[in-house]
């Protein structure tokens, strides 16, 4: 066996969220329709350079209150695709809480490595805490949610790097994240993210300590492959001695389904986040 009791195909399958979902492309068609009339209802500012590189570059709906909370969204992707502007739809969940909502988009395999990508999240962060003020966003009441991928990237940013100072991060959210990348590392997906070992250690937060002392939430689907859920379930136990962290599987939702929920008040996913945030 390669990894656990799978053998390559069976760890390529654990992995392949398109296979598992056959309507996926129904999931990504609605979050580009949902996102575009995001656009056309709510105020916001595209594209602003939080780096030097290309896809270092983020959207701000503002809420139109001074100092609100803030919700910083990273997306996912597997770390080799996707864009924040397909994930705007993200701001009208949360816009009439007055929530100031921040996407980010961060460079991708092959060109970029995923510590790059964890990097370049992590100085975004930087940014929003030096710069939201200027879009009725308050530094003191900062909190990051992201799916897939960017629950990975997300729950990376609890943790300790030397070149960027410790984030103030009031609270996480991670939908279907990933938090051991060795997996990853064995699988296909590698082709394109060319992880070495070293790398995938380097990456997983389940190795790692959380250094910010903040609530974590972590869901997954129900209907999502085991892989999927014990990387939560991973997460939950070698992190729940050390900080506060909940852990949801949710019913009937899928990898793609799962990230909907945030559009609808009465679902427990946006109930939770709502808890999370304090509002």
């Amino acid at each position: 066996m390669l990894y656990k009791q799978y053998d390559q195909e069976a760890l390529n399958n654990q992995y392949n969220n398109r296979l598992q979902v056959p309507g996926h492309a129904v999931h990504t068609e609605t979050w580009e329709r949902l996102s575009r009339q995001t656009e056309k209802e709510y105020f916001s500012i595209n594209n602003i350079a939080y780096g030097e590189l290309s896809r270092e570059r983020l959207d701000i709906y503002p809420s139109s209150k001074p100092r609100s909370k803030t919700l910083v969204f990273i997306h996912g992707g597997y770390w080799r695709n996707m864009d924040k502007n397909l994930f705007h739809f993200v701001a009208k969940a949360f816009h009439q809480y007055n929530i100031t909502t921040v996407l980010v988009t961060y460079p991708l395999a092959p060109q970029a490595s995923i510590g790059q990508a964890v990097s370049s999240c992590r100085k975004a962060l930087t940014w929003v805490q030096e710069n939201i003020s200027q879009f009725n966003g308050d530094a003191g009441a900062l909190y990051i949610a992201g799916h897939s991928a960017g629950g990975h990237l997300a729950v990376m940013m609890m943790t300790e790097d030397e070149k960027y100072p410790t984030p103030e991060i009031k609270g996480v959210c991670s939908m279907s994240g990933l938090f051991n990348l060795v997996p990853i590392q064995l699988s296909a997906i590698n082709e394109t993210l060319q992880m070495d070992k070293a790398m995938a250690l380097q990456n997983s937060p389940v190795y790692l300590l959380p250094l910010v002392n903040c609530p974590l939430l972590l869901t997954v689907g129900a209907n999502e492959t085991e892989e999927y859920k014990e990387q939560s379930d991973e997460l939950y136990k070698n992190w729940k001695e050390k900080i506060s962290i909940q852990l949801l599987q949710l019913k009937r939702m899928n990898h793609y389904s799962i990230i909907e929920g945030l559009l609808n008040n009465d679902s427990l996913l946006h109930q939770k986040v709502c808890e999370l945030m304090g509002i």
